[in-house]
């Protein structure tokens, strides 16, 4: 394959083209760490683009009794060219084809673009031009330091974005049929960049799971973050405190302390709320070039109105996080109220309003409110104030793992929309033993639909209608206002 920058060699499988590891900007090292994107040198020999390469600088956690593998990776991989894309297409000769770009999740601070669940190769199956990028996280990705270009994570997937446009035509897609989609902290970015000014013109879908505009922070709150890294790394809060410190093992040290529970770091706005309810210390910040203003007062104001949006959420969010764990269940009415209270002020009427005092146990009523607060309420926000065409899905197939108890959590809709279950099948798979191949059938195909010319077979979602289409259930109804609509903007 010929690129501008040079040629390109990959490798075909089973009727799929794949081309992994091609470069969208140069290495982020050395003097290129703490800057934009740069352009990547031009090579002259053809490149080997059939093995996935490195991906950023991360430590993964195991998820007890989880295989989380195939929706994360299997952590770093060392090197450091890894702003790299890959490209799956169907092995012939078709052009035109419509693009869809996948942005991984893993909170800002793990994931990559090669976890198995989201392999992509059942996309090229089906006529699509299939890409997936890394991009900077954890302090070189999402921290605002002094003296370096804020939300250099989000500036990556611009750039990613910008070499979509440039040069997928030479694989056969279609520059102007462009879906991009994600999920959890990648679904949050996306969420981010349909309100951005930069991202104009740069995709014309765009399909939101497990995600929204509501957890971007103020620059001066996020500085909080810096000086809190800054003394345990013991350097300066600047850009040459950070630039002291390599990519490595001291720096991820100091990305697990912070990320503790445990760690005295308040990051609550001027409301006493925290927007992302302690899930990750590294998120997106408003107020600079990429996102002038908060996603949602841009989306009231036309941001992004040309979009057309798939948005959603999962039915029981916060399982993933409470149940693996046991914390569900070890919770009592003070520990509920005092977690809950870092980060929503009103907590004691949050959690009466979910049941707490009424019969429903602290930990659910817990669980309840913040599958609410953190994912589906303010994904139906976004869908209310985004101004151009908005569908609205809910996935609540249950997964029977924990003993029923894991249910529609944070991550299950992934290996349905890559039609993977393979990947996430078996005693310790997210999806048990036996899971619903024609359901996998079902949401692959409309998310495949949506992207060759945005149809989807349920009315769109408006603040008066309220539909919203269960994917299990493949029916769409009105949705009332849920508790969590009280408390949040």
């Amino acid at each position: 394959m010929r690129l501008a920058t040079g040629d390109v060699q990959g490798c075909s499988e089973d009727g799929v083209s794949f081309y992994r590891g091609i470069p969208y900007a140069a290495a982020p090292v050395g003097e290129y760490r703490f800057l934009v994107p740069q352009p990547v040198l031009p090579w002259e020999t053809p490149r080997d683009a059939t093995a996935p390469g490195a991906n950023a600088p991360q430590r993964t956690r195991q998820v007890p009794g989880l295989d989380a593998a195939p929706l994360i990776g299997t952590g770093w991989s060392k090197g450091d060219a890894y702003l790299t894309l890959d490209v799956l297409r169907p092995d012939d000769q078709r052009t035109a084809l419509p693009v869809m770009v996948f942005i991984h999740g893993g909170g800002f601070v793990v994931g990559c673009k090669d976890a198995s669940v989201q392999d992509g190769r059942s996309f090229a199956r089906d006529g699509i031009v299939y890409v997936a990028l890394n991009y900077r996280m954890g302090i070189d990705g999402f921290l605002p330091i002094p003296g370096v270009p804020t939300n250099l994570g989000l500036r990556d997937m611009l750039a990613g974005l910008g070499w979509v446009q440039d040069n997928i035509a030479a694989f056969g897609g279609d520059p102007a049929n462009v879906t991009v989609f994600g999920e959890s902290a990648g679904a949050m970015a996306i969420a981010d960049l349909i309100t951005s000014p930069l991202a104009k013109g740069l995709f014309r879908r765009a399909i939101v799971q497990s995600g929204h505009g509501g957890m971007t922070r103020d620059i001066g709150v996020a500085q909080r973050l810096v000086r809190k890294l800054a003394t345990l790394l013991r350097i300066t809060p600047d850009r040459a405190g950070f630039a002291s410190v390599p990519p490595g093992e001291a720096m991820l040290d100091a990305v697990e302390k912070v990320s503790l529970p445990t760690t005295r770091l308040d990051l609550r706005g001027p409301d006493g709320r925290e927007p992302v309810f302690g899930i990750s210390r590294f998120v997106p910040v408003h107020g600079d070039d990429v996102l002038p203003i908060a996603p949602l007062d841009a989306l009231s104001q036309g941001a992004g109105a040309e979009v057309d949006l798939l948005i959603g959420s999962n039915a029981e969010e916060m399982n993933l996080y409470l149940i693996p764990s046991g914390v569900r269940d070890k919770l009592g009415t003070l520990l509920a109220w005092f977690v809950l209270r870092k980060s929503q002020p009103r907590a004691w009427a949050v959690l009466k309003a979910y049941g707490m005092g009424s019969g429903k146990a602290p930990g659910q009523a817990l669980t309840d409110a913040m599958t609410d607060l953190v994912f589906r309420w303010p994904a139906r926000r976004f869908a209310e104030e985004h101004q151009g065409r908005t569908h609205l899905y809910e996935f609540e197939w249950r997964s029977p793992r924990f003993d029923g108890e894991l249910g529609a959590s944070h991550g299950m809709e992934l290996p349905f929309v890559f039609d993977s279950l393979a990947t996430c099948t078996g005693e310790d798979g997210l999806c048990g033993t036996n899971p619903p191949q024609d359901l996998a059938d079902h949401v692959h195909r409309l998310w495949v639909d949506f992207a060759r010319d945005g149809s989807l077979p349920w009315a769109p979602f408006e603040r008066d209608t309220r539909i919203v289409y269960r994917l299990a259930a493949g029916i769409a109804r009105f949705e009332p206002p849920m508790p969590a609509a009280t408390f949040l903007p």
